[in-house]
Parts: structure tokens; C-alpha cells; sequence
């Protein structure tokens, strides 16, 4: 009975982009912690993990596609090396995408506890 809405394909979408916020959050951390290493390259999600996941929802079968793309770290092409010793890690660009991450966390983290407080109620009858 509760399945379904597990396998609803925005409660799949949810969490695809859950686990891509806790991924980039991760790339952040380590590309703030080798802000100072020589060479150092900066990681990001792959470029592709967007549009892949906007053409799986488009598709006709979104629920089960989704399921199996997996958010991957690459390291950033587009970044340039801000040093002479090839460090691409621009902090205050770090920061402000540290930030945008957390508050795109913090509304998918909502987004899910909202619909599982609403079929708690459903089944309960009580909001708490």
C-alpha cells in the first residue's frame, strides 16, 4: 500500500536530487579542503547529470529510469586555474556554491518530510 508512493516519480526525483545535493556537498568540502594543494583540480557533479535526469522525466517510463542514474563527480573543464601552480579552487566560489547547495538541500528536505507528514496524517489522522 505504501510502495506506490515510494515509487512515485517525484518522490524518485526527491531523491535523485538528494543524493546529487549530498554529492556536490561533498566535492565542495573537497575542493575547500585542497584550496592550497599544488595542481589541485576542482570537482563538480558531471555536467551531463541535469540534463540526463530532465530527459529520463520526459520520457515515457520516468519512474524506473530515474532509479538507475547515478549523480557522479567529475572534475571541472570549465574551471580555470586561478594560480601559477594550477590550483583551479576559487574559494569565495566555493562558498557561494556551498551555500546555494545547502539551500537547495534544505527545500528537498522539506519537500519530502511535507509528503510524508501528509500520509502519516492520512493514515493516523493526527498531524504529529
Amino acid at each position: 500500500m505504501v510502495d506506490p508512493i515510494f515509487q512515485s516519480s517525484n518522490y524518485q526525483l526527491a531523491r535523485k536530487l538528494l543524493d546529487a545535493s549530498v554529492l556536490r556537498q561533498n566535492a565542495i568540502a573537497s575542493n575547500i579542503a585542497n584550496a592550497e594543494t599544488p595542481g589541485y583540480r576542482r570537482l563538480d557533479l558531471a555536467p551531463n547529470f541535469a540534463s540526463e535526469l530532465r530527459a529520463r522525466l520526459t520520457s515515457g517510463m520516468p519512474g524506473e529510469s530515474i532509479t538507475e542514474l547515478k549523480p557522479t563527480l567529475v572534475e571541472d573543464s570549465r574551471a580555470r586555474s586561478v594560480r601559477p601552480d594550477g590550483n583551479s579552487v576559487e574559494m569565495e566560489n566555493e562558498l557561494l556554491e556551498m551555500n546555494r547547495n545547502s539551500v537547495n538541500y534544505d527545500f528537498l528536505t522539506e519537500l519530502v518530510s511535507r509528503n510524508i507528514k501528509q500520509l502519516r496524517l492520512a493514515i493516523t489522522g493526527r498531524a504529529g
